[in-house]
């Protein structure tokens, strides 16, 4: 797994349904980090219609 992946373990991705297909799963096609690393940008794809849906996942801020 690409090292900005491991960046963002303690934040647990949502399962992504097909909003058309309604049912299918979706899987990631394509994931894209942000020049700060604060944020990755995933791509997911539907199988069965080709849909495609982008989620942005924000890494939380550190506590002191």
């Amino acid at each position: 797994m690409p090292a900005y992946v491991h960046q963002h373990d303690d934040i647990e991705s949502a399962f992504v349904i097909c909003p058309s297909c309604v049912g299918l799963p979706m899987y990631v096609r394509d994931v894209e980090p942000h020049w700060s690393m604060a944020k990755i940008d995933f791509t997911y794809e539907c199988a069965g219609c080709g849909a495609e849906v982008r989620q942005t996942v924000v890494k939380p801020q550190l506590r002191h």
